[in-house]
Order: structure tokens, then sequence, then C-alpha cells
């Protein structure tokens, strides 16, 4: 059997299994951001060829993606979070946002978001804020570097400047509005105990509801999990995938142009987002 009818086998199978969908999953890593012109910082090399500034210093993301930047170097710190955050803010969600919102919109449990991401780009495609949850938080929320009892609290419309070349903040950094003092996204970093994951509890809380919902209805809901460019640097994603893909009447859908391998019994598509969700969509009735 030629390696494209095993793919196209698993675009139909995909198909045939969101179609008869009481319930969908989406869950996301930074794969799902790539067709939106997104990077995914996947590697050491091709970090550095997007910001030579920090090859020089040496420090790939896992190094720069720390807390310990804000007291040691605050300009440092935000010029990395703030260049994040003008792509984000720039960058369209791409088509497969809608596909996947309007797969969810037509099973009859609805659908739920779990991403890794912390772009914010779900609720940019439409995605009601109550049913997404991410848990890793969010770019576009802060919180205190003091941890004043402040709580978390919305960036809102405010700019960071970036000195491109050093690619560090210049001019004022977000404060909290409380104290005063630093505020920081509230993102979990690498090392990151000062974290405040509040928001992200409460949008794993509604996730599980919604899910418990689902798997204790009568008849069994049909769950179907779709994942669309989780990888396994950091495998949050695709093993809450394979766990409710574990349970009776659920199946998983992988897509994945690296990282496809699933476990038996599910779908593995090894292809961007965009273009999966596309040939998918394809076959799925109006």
């Amino acid at each position: 059997m030629s390696r494209d009818h095993d793919a196209a086998r698993e675009i139909e199978r995909a198909a045939e299994a969101v179609a008869t969908a009481d319930a969908i999953l989406i869950t996301a890593g930074a794969g799902m951001g790539v067709d939106s012109g997104l990077p995914d910082f996947r590697g050491r090399e091709g970090f550095w060829n997007a910001y030579p500034p920090y090859a020089a210093l040496g420090l790939d993301f896992v190094a720069l993606a720390s807390p310990r930047w804000f007291r040691a170097d605050p300009d440092l710190a935000w010029g990395f979070y703030g260049h994040r955050l003008l792509l984000y803010r720039r960058a369209r969600p791409h088509e497969g946002f809608a596909i996947l919102k309007r797969w969810a919109g037509r099973a009859p449990r609805g659908g739920f978001v779990f991403t890794s991401n912390v772009d914010g780009q779900f609720q940019r495609a439409g995605f009601p804020d109550d049913g997404i949850a991410e848990a890793h938080g969010a770019i576009d929320f802060l919180q205190c570097l003091d941890d004043c009892g402040e709580g978390i609290f919305p960036f809102g419309g405010r700019r960071i400047m970036i000195d491109l070349e050093a690619m560090r903040a210049v001019g004022d950094l977000p404060a909290c509005p409380r104290c005063g003092a630093l505020a920081r996204p509230n993102i979990l970093m690498f090392g990151d105990s000062g974290w405040d994951g509040s928001r992200s509890d409460e949008q794993d809380a509604r996730l599980r509801a919604w899910f418990r919902a689902a798997a204790e209805s009568e008849p069994r809901a049909r769950l179907v999990v779709v994942e669309c460019g989780a990888g396994t640097a950091v495998p949050t994603v695709r093993r809450l995938g394979e766990r409710v893909a574990a349970l009776p009447n659920a199946t998983l859908v992988r897509i994945n142009p690296r990282d496809a391998d699933a476990p038996p019994g599910a779908v593995s598509i090894a292809s961007g987002a965009l273009d999966a969700l596309r040939a998918i969509d394809r076959l799925i009735p109006s």
C-alpha cells in the first residue's frame, strides 16, 4: 500500500470521526500558529536565526523564558516578551481556526479548547473565552512581580517599545496598578515558582465540567480529540489527548508534520494543521 494511500485513508478516518462526534476536544501546541506566520521556536539554531542578538549572548528560548530576567535584567525580559506580544497581536488566525470552530458548533455537546499556546489566537478567532483552557497562561494578562495581592490583570492596549537591534525594551515597562512594582506576563515559564496559575485553574475546572458532562451522558457521547501541532519537547497537550482517547468511545486525531506517531487506534496525519484541517473538512458533509 502506498504512502499516499495511507495518508488519504487517515484523512478519511478523521472525517468520519469528526462527522459523527457528539463532542470535540480541540488541543493545540505551537504548531497550530505556524500557518498564521507565528514561530514555533523549534530548536536552538532556528531560534537564533530568528533572533541574532540572542545568539550573540548565547541565550536560547529556554534560557530566555525564565522569570529570573524580570529581576536581573527587566529590559531584556520585556524585550523578549514584548516582541512576542507584538507578533501575536499582528497575526491573524488562519482558516483552520474557523474550521475547528465550525466542527465544534455542529457537535451536539459542543467543543472545548485546551492549548499550551499563550498567544490568544483562539479568542481572536472567535472561540468563546469560557470554552478555552490555556495550560501555560496567556500573554494578554499580567501579574505583579512582587505578588502584592493584586492578582491577575489584563494587559490592555498598552505597547512595549523594542530596540529591535538589541532586542531590548526601551522606555516605560508594565507596572502593577496596585503597588507600582514591575509586572510580568501571566505565563508559566521554565523554573517558574512565582507563576499565578489561578486563571488557568479556573479554566481547567470548566474543561473538567464540560468533559464530565459528555463522558457521563447516556448514551455515552462520542468524543473526538483533534490535536494540532503539539510536539514532544513539552508534551502537556499530547499527554492530555492520549489520556482522553484511551477512554471508551473516544478517538484521537493527531495532526503534526514531524511528530505524528500516535497510539494504536488513533488517527495519525503527518501534515501541517491548516492543510490537514482543510483536507478533512472537504470530506465532511455540509
